[in-house]
């Protein structure tokens, strides 16, 4: 989303509900985590979710990697209006593989709807390997490809039907770009991270989530 117009829309739209959700979501799937260290977002965009988990987890600092700089603008604005959250989130601009993302040992590796953008996956499990250590812990979040262009439409008109149309669209392109739990799997199989856990969320999202060994 580098055009500022499809990001300030994606910025300005609700995702409260979905987004709120994944904060839970992680605190149920590691109830017993206290973090203080680093934690790396691959994906950041405008830093809505980042930013949710940064006020979950206020002892956590927070490194935002996006390719996008009118994303990465609003999320620095946000960033920059709250005192709670300037000190500890900073962001880098930059694509994987080659984003210059710095070498800190990382407690989480998250991500969230950035799998469902990549034309190679493996880009996303190499990055997570390369920045995950062992006892790291992975969270990544995206949505799940419907069975048919009729369910994905479906889905956008009952999910999406009082946006913008850019992002009506864009939500409808994801859906048809989006990964099965299967083939996710065997995308994990092949990056040597078979150990992670996939789990169907609702509809139309996926979680991958576990414990570098």
């Amino acid at each position: 989303m580098d055009e500022p117009e499809q990001a300030l829309a994606y910025h300005n739209a609700d995702f409260s509900t979905p987004h709120g959700r994944r904060v839970v979501i992680f605190q149920e799937t590691f109830p017993n985590f206290v973090l203080t260290g680093n934690v790396l977002d691959l994906g950041c965009g405008s830093g809505d979710v980042l930013f949710r988990f940064a006020r979950a987890l206020p002892n956590a600092r927070f490194v935002g990697v996006d390719g996008s700089s009118a994303m990465l603008h609003l999320a620095q604005g946000v960033a920059n209006s709250d005192p709670y959250l300037s000190h500890r989130v900073s962001f880098v601009e930059g694509i994987i593989p080659g984003a210059e993302i710095p070498d800190l040992p990382y407690d989480l590796v998250m991500s969230h709807s950035l799998l469902h953008h990549l034309h190679e996956p493996q880009v996303l499990w190499e990055t997570v390997k390369t920045y995950a250590r062992p006892g790291s812990h992975v969270f990544v979040a995206d949505l799940r490809r419907p069975d048919s262009a009729r369910d994905a439409h479906r889905i956008m008109n009952e999910l999406s039907g009082g946006e913008p149309e850019v992002l009506r669209r864009d939500f409808y392109n994801s859906l048809c770009a989006a990964f099965t739990p299967e083939e996710i799997a065997d995308q994990l199989q092949v990056a040597g991270l078979a150990e992670l856990n996939i789990a169907p969320i609702g509809e139309i999202h996926v979680i991958v989530s576990g414990i570098r060994g």
